[in-house]
């Protein structure tokens, strides 16, 4: 069977819906780990459907970015021209209006909007030895105009287990200690950002693909009621203790960069609905 993104959106939308109690209580229940507030939701799609997304994944292309540093090591993409639609339309299918409205009765941020540019979203695919180190992600859209607001994140590797490594971790706030989510196929993930959200992604430790459809949510609505700026700041792991050095004196340099050049200096990895990349 074949389907198309508005098929998409109404079959997110049921999940949703069916779930929507169970969600809402997840999401508010406090932790003793993580003060961030998230849910994950597991069959959010029909499977052969889900099992098509993730074969869409090319395992090869020179349209995959790789960003590899001591921050990360990962891959990512928004050459849609170039892969299968199916890719194109379940990522949007995130950013339909219908979709962010219901994802913010779930969690009653306020004023949510999508980012057709998929600002730091967009297709990710991690192997083996790939990982992304505790960050908090940058405060901001690419314009300064919106404070980024959620974080959704849409596991599609089938039989992906736990022990494979490419799970979410969510930080508490000096970094020390953390809770994992598993990268479970067919499960839907999203949690808040704001600048105390610290969360990374284990190490991947076996053969295979963990994909994974990435989006972002933006309000006008600071999540401290009041206006503030952060760069995507690094961490190390507890034990990682001069990497924790390394990502300090990292961050201070990045920011300030951001201070003198408020867009920074490196690609603006962006998609324009033109299918222009920039």
């Amino acid at each position: 069977m074949s389907y198309q993104k508005e098929q998409m959106v109404d079959l997110i939308l049921d999940k949703l819906t069916e779930k929507f109690d169970s969600l809402r209580e997840q999401y508010f229940q406090e932790n003793d780990v993580t003060k961030t507030k998230f849910f994950y939701v597991d069959d959010l799609l029909p499977v052969d459907l889900a099992e098509k997304i993730f074969l869409a994944f090319p395992e090869k292309s020179e349209k995959w970015r790789r960003l590899t540093s001591f921050r990360e090591n990962k891959c990512t993409s928004k050459s849609f021209d170039d892969f299968d639609s199916i890719l194109r339309d379940i990522t949007f299918a995130f950013q339909d209006n219908s979709v962010i409205q219901m994802i913010e009765k779930i969690t009653e941020i306020p004023n949510l909007c999508g980012d057709d540019t998929l600002y730091a979203g967009g297709l990710s695919m991690m192997s083996e030895g790939h990982f992304l180190n505790p960050h908090i992600d940058n405060s901001h859209n690419q314009d300064r105009t919106l404070y980024r607001r959620a974080n959704l994140l849409f596991y599609v590797t089938p039989e992906w287990k736990l022990e494979n490594g490419g799970n979410i971790e969510l930080w508490n706030t000096d970094v020390s200690k953390n809770l994992t989510i598993e990268s479970k196929f067919n499960r839907l993930v999203v949690m808040e950002t704001n600048d105390k959200s610290w969360h990374s992604v284990s190490k991947v430790v076996a053969q295979g693909r963990r994909c994974c459809v990435s989006n972002y949510y933006f309000s006008e609505t600071s999540p401290k009621q009041k206006d503030y700026f952060h760069i995507t700041a690094f961490n190390g792991r507890p034990t990682e203790k001069l990497k924790r050095l390394q990502c300090f004196a990292d961050n201070l340099l990045r920011t300030s960069v951001r201070k003198v050049l408020k867009k920074g200096i490196g690609k603006k990895d962006l998609y324009k609905s033109d299918d222009k990349q920039v």
